[in-house]
């Protein structure tokens, strides 16, 4: 695996969202039965999710903190994040799920939030390449 000199606007980004998803993770998986109720979602989907995003914060929180990271998973974590933003869609159209107006204001806001921190992280990594190269 090659290594690059991380870029601080990656590190900003990884940072970020770490903190963002380890404070959604708790609040999932802490209140997953009022936010079941609230938002319309299967209590144990809050939860699982919480439990996800628990130690993937713990580990890009880390990554974000290293000056030398490696190319390859910085990109998974870009593609993770994109892949969540298609997720929470797939979530809203397929029907598994009758989330309320709360419900839908939810999914849709972290998944702009998580393509919000996919774009920073996205460039952040162009940068670092960049400097690298």
């Amino acid at each position: 695996m090659m290594t690059i000199q991380s870029s601080p606007l990656l590190r900003q980004a990884l940072v970020a969202d770490a903190t963002t998803s380890g404070a959604f993770g708790l609040m999932m998986l802490i209140g997953a039965g009022a936010l079941s109720g609230v938002f319309g979602l299967p209590e144990l989907l809050l939860r699982i999710v919480g439990l996800v995003l628990l130690p993937y914060a713990a580990f890009i929180g880390w990554l974000g903190l290293r000056e030398e990271i490696h190319r390859s998973i910085a990109w998974a974590v870009i593609l993770g994040n994109a892949l969540w933003v298609v997720d929470s869609a797939l979530l809203l159209l397929s029907g598994w799920v009758a989330p309320t107006s709360a419900g839908y204001a939810f999914v849709i806001a972290q998944a702009l939030v998580v393509l919000m921190y996919a774009e920073f992280q996205f460039v952040g990594m162009r940068r670092s390449e960049a400097a690298t190269a």
